[in-house]
């Protein structure tokens, strides 16, 4: 009873303070989808933190030199995009592995040109499509699997059985406009 009450006042209060009922909203979804992960609610929380001060650190240090994305799941940091050389990509690593709690970092940075807006746009595509089908065809709780995308090849995180990873595996493989997928899992009895 007193949690209804706390709740119903936190609704009536967010709805009178200017602008703050996405934040209230944006904090139950936030909040779902924790509830409906495998991580603590530690973990999850770290992992966005882990995420942005990756990429910012990376993008401060090698700016021009990198086109760097950072996803985080469980501490373990995935690096995808472009580095301009080398030197450059393995400096990328070293900086991530730098940050307060990561336990691993896997480097897919490819060496080359930075990738176009309209790359970037198509990989935002498939990601979508990827997780749509994962959603659709509900084979697993669709928030154990993080998908990332990066010149149309897909990765795929998460703390996962080997059945759900295959699982995941065959939707992101049959899913149209996916060159390549790379399972960067962690795998749960």
């Amino acid at each position: 009873m007193r949690f209804f009450l706390y709740l119903i006042s936190t609704v009536v209060l967010a709805t009178t303070l200017n602008g703050c009922l996405p934040v209230v909203a944006g904090g139950a979804a936030t909040g779902g989808m924790m509830a409906a992960d495998r991580r603590s609610s530690g973990a999850f929380i770290d992992d966005k933190g882990i995420e942005l001060k990756t990429e910012n650190k990376i993008s401060t240090e090698l700016q021009d030199k990198i086109h760097v994305n950072a996803a985080s799941f469980n501490y373990n940091v995935l690096l995808t995009g472009e580095a301009t050389d080398e030197e450059t990509k393995s400096k990328a690593e070293t900086l991530a592995k730098a940050i307060p709690h990561v336990r691993n970092v896997t480097n897919e940075l490819t060496v080359g040109m930075i990738s176009t807006i309209s790359n970037r746009t198509n990989d935002s595509y498939i990601t979508s499509k990827v997780k749509t089908r994962m959603l659709t065809e509900n084979r697993f709780p669709a928030n154990y699997v993080k998908v990332v995308t990066e010149s149309s090849v897909v990765y795929l995180m998460g703390l996962v059985t080997h059945k759900e990873a295959d699982d995941a595996t065959d939707i992101a493989r049959s899913t149209d406009g996916v060159a390549k997928v790379v399972r960067v899992f962690e795998y749960v009895p």
